[in-house]
């Protein structure tokens, strides 16, 4: 596998972080049969891949209407992926599912449990890293794997337990952590010449 399409792939494998958001999609849906949970499903997967695409392909476009450099985003998603993280790690109930019925639809699966800040973030800073091909490749086959995971959500946390996914979780967590620290290093350096 190349090298390049393998780096763009984990990071938005981390990013997403579909095996720490199964009990939370297991809450969230605790109350559709199963039919309703297939279609849901599939209607999250597609918008989250044309969520991906828009920022793919329009991202440039925003930036430049904006005025935000690429340099900009590094910094700013690189913040926001440490935020989140530092959130995620210190919140013990983060994804333990919802406790009550909850209202459910395309919000708050396809956003932010598919595509979510980390992920759009990786995406925007992957197209200018790996390019756009390596970039949707890597969007379509971590779209399937986070489809066949929430297909099977209930019995793949049953498999895993509460606390291995947990765990699992929290370890995303600092990696989606370390890549926030890379992007705004990266920012910085590009952002004021430093070699």
């Amino acid at each position: 596998m190349d090298s390049m399409f393998f780096k763009a792939f984990v990071s938005l494998f981390v990013a997403i972080d579909a095996v720490g958001a199964l009990p939370f999609l297991v809450g969230l849906t605790k109350n559709l049969n199963a039919a309703e949970k297939k279609s849901l499903i599939y209607r999250a997967t597609g918008s989250a891949f044309f969520i991906g695409l828009t920022f793919i392909f329009g991202g440039r476009a925003i930036f430049n209407f904006l005025g935000i450099t690429e340099s900009d985003f590094r910094v700013a998603g690189g913040l926001l992926l440490i935020v989140f993280s530092i959130r995620d790690l210190l919140d013990s109930s983060s994804h333990q599912g919802a406790s009550a019925p909850t209202r459910v639809g395309i919000v708050p699966i396809a956003v932010p449990l598919m595509m979510g800040p980390a992920a759009l973030a990786t995406l925007m800073v992957g197209i200018e890293q790996y390019g756009p091909l390596t970039t949707v490749l890597s969007l379509t086959l971590n779209l399937l794997i986070v489809w066949l995971l929430f297909s099977h959500a209930g019995r793949v946390v049953k498999v895993l337990g509460d606390d291995v996914s947990d765990a699992v979780n929290k370890i995303f967590s600092l990696l989606i952590a370390a890549i926030g620290v890379m992007l705004v290093r990266s920012g910085l350096i590009e952002m004021f010449g430093l070699n």
